[in-house]
């Protein structure tokens, strides 16, 4: 594994720094992708004390031509991109009356575009070895919105879109660039206080709430199997499950308990946001927020093919003992007089 070469975005915190970390763990060469200075220098002091490779990419994911630049420079240092993992993203916690159009569009440009930019980047290099894994990051609120979270969750619905498309354009070329998806649940990270919020009351993820480390183990795995996407966390199934069976009952239920689940009870505080800027300029925020005596130390893994090829296999085996029923022969029998005695 030690000439494996992984490019993450989102590297200086949260998801992206845990994945950095497991990554570099295993030996692999890492290209660190984000704008914050300190941050992006941790996560190098932190490869390199594995005894791996780290290519420090101080970018804008918003940025295509930063992008195309970023992996290109991976290529002259290391001459292949195996894995591109896009983790970056940012968010704005306020209804959407409060939301500006800059920050819509701020928010759309960084968590979905930055992974069509970076997706792209890593295509054209891929396409010419022929091989390599592309991963996006997603989440459980690409399957179902909540309140508070309009921006968010329309680019992650967006690029969940994006990847549906690209994986059939992949098929069809006969490609063997793998592309998968990883949908997460509330994790324990910085974005928290870090992320721009109108709220009353301080921002907190919807708990359960789960620490970084084992989600980025469970990306790794899921980039080495590569599968169509995974599910993370048992709350991540139910939101995407129960959207799809009664998406009415989990509106009222988000109505009534998601603006009070995404505060906690402290007042917020005036306080800058990472939108624009990066925060990480001179303070390296790490991969844990302030949530780690709530957060959860495991997280379980669902595969959604599997569960759908179990369904299906009972439906169809459902199915087709209706069908012999239907189509057996009826016996008749035939009655004679002695019958009636």
């Amino acid at each position: 594994m030690a000439s494996k070469i992984v490019v993450v975005t989102g590297a200086s915190a949260g998801v992206g720094r845990a994945v950095v970390r497991a990554f570099a763990a295993r030996g692999w060469s890492v290209g660190l992708i984000a704008r914050g200075q300190a941050g992006l220098e941790g996560a190098r002091r932190e490869v390199v004390s594995h005894g791996a490779r780290a290519l420090v990419l101080q970018a804008d994911v918003a940025d295509a031509a930063a992008m195309d630049r970023a992996a290109d420079r991976v290529m002259a240092e290391w001459g292949r991109i195996d894995l591109w993992i896009n983790a970056a993203m940012a968010t704005v916690l306020a209804p959407v009356s409060q939301v500006t159009p800059d920050e819509f569009r701020r928010v759309t440009e960084v968590t979905y575009l930055g992974q069509v930019f970076g997706t792209q980047a890593a295509l054209r290099h891929m396409r010419r070895q022929g091989c390599g894994t592309i991963l996006s990051v997603g989440s459980a609120l690409a399957y179902r919105g909540i309140p508070l979270q309009a921006p968010y969750c329309g680019a992650k619905f967006a690029t969940r879109g994006f990847f549906d498309s690209l994986r059939t354009e992949l098929l069809h070329e006969k490609s063997r660039i793998r592309v998968t998806e990883v949908h997460l649940p509330a994790v324990n990270t910085p974005q928290f206080d870090w992320a721009r919020s109108k709220m009353p009351q301080r921002a907190q993820p919807v708990p359960p709430i789960h620490t970084p480390q084992p989600v980025a183990e469970a990306i790794y795995q899921a980039a080495m199997d590569a599968p169509r996407e995974v599910w993370l966390a048992a709350s991540a199934v139910k939101a995407i499950l129960g959207d799809a069976a009664l998406p009415a009952v989990v509106d009222r239920v988000l109505a009534s308990e998601g603006y009070d689940g995404q505060q906690t009870n402290e007042p917020a505080t005036d306080r800058p946001d990472n939108l624009f800027h990066p925060l990480d300029v001179s303070i390296d925020y790490g991969a844990e927020g302030r949530f780690g005596d709530k957060a959860r130390g495991s997280v379980t893994t669902w595969h959604p093919g599997r569960m759908r090829a179990a369904a299906a296999l009972v439906i169809g085996g459902v199915a087709f003992a209706a069908v012999r029923i239907l189509t057996r022969p009826t016996q008749r029998r035939r009655f004679s007089h002695r019958d009636y005695r």
